[in-house]
């Protein structure tokens, strides 16, 4: 006789190449999805939020760059149709222009950071790089639409069309490039501070406290288990010596060496 065969729309029990229900494992899911770690989800949501945050930054650079054309000091030029002189060769307008970028941007650093601060508690390294990145394209955004909407780069096509004389505004520039982190380093050094004062703290770790023998009460974790020198309480036998096991033997004694007479 032989064993009667596994039917055919009856898959075997033990075939390895049996589909799993559902298209998935032991938990039923569907195939294509993985299970993403507590990790990976705040490592999402940080990363989303420094990008709204690196944006908004950005945006806010047209501000930026429109206090700086309204503030900045202007350049007075004079043409004789021949060249163009500095209408005050003793003046400061340019390095003026600079200095007002420069606290423009320390300001807008400072304010955006305290916003990200009040919005966002938590913290974090992604916001503060996305702080960073924002502020320095929200500077080079500044940058570039101050000098686009200014006087114009033209200054020979400016003279002529003035004429002899007459005093016309230099184009509005920017000479020390280093200000365009001004606003990336007031932001970071701004948030860095507010989270050091006002972020959130981590729990302390719990302490017990152990009572040594004989001793005064030590604050510290409490030890999971006797100490493996020996009993806590109780005598402890010198050095050199054996405990007896049982009642010492009893038997005649050594006798005793006679005393040293003092005879002469």
């Amino acid at each position: 006789m032989t064993a009667p065969l596994t039917p055919p729309h009856q898959p075997s029990p033990h075939d390895p190449w049996q589909t799993p229900p559902n298209g998935g494992g032991p938990g039923g899911s569907r195939p294509g999805t993985l299970l993403e770690s507590p990790e990976e989800k705040d490592l999402r949501a940080d990363l989303r939020r420094a990008a709204v945050v690196g944006a908004v930054v950005t945006v806010a650079g047209v501000g930026l760059g429109l206090l700086w054309l309204w503030l900045a000091p202007r350049v007075p030029l004079v043409s004789d149709n021949t060249a163009v002189f500095l209408s005050d060769s003793e003046g400061e307008e340019a390095i003026g222009a600079d200095g007002t970028f420069a606290l423009l941007a320390l300001a807008f650093g400072a304010v955006s950071a305290a916003l990200v601060f009040w919005f966002h508690r938590r913290g974090g390294v992604a916001l503060v790089v996305g702080l960073a990145v924002g502020g320095v394209l929200g500077s080079v955004l500044a940058w570039q639409l101050g000098t686009r909407l200014g006087p114009t780069g033209d200054v020979v096509a400016h003279a002529r069309e003035v004429g002899k004389g007459v005093i016309f505004d230099a184009p509005l520039e920017l000479h020390a490039k280093g200000a365009l982190l001004a606003w990336s380093l007031a932001a970071m050094a701004v948030h860095l501070g507010l989270t050091a004062m006002f972020g959130p703290r981590d729990p302390e770790p719990e302490w017990g406290v152990y009572h040594a023998p004989g001793q005064a009460p030590v604050y510290g974790p409490a030890p999971s288990s006797a100490p493996a020198d020996g009993p806590a309480d109780g005598p402890v036998p010198s050095s050199g010596s054996e405990p007896s096991s049982g009642p010492a033997p009893s038997g005649p004694s050594s006798p005793e060496p006679p005393a040293p007479s003092s005879g002469s």
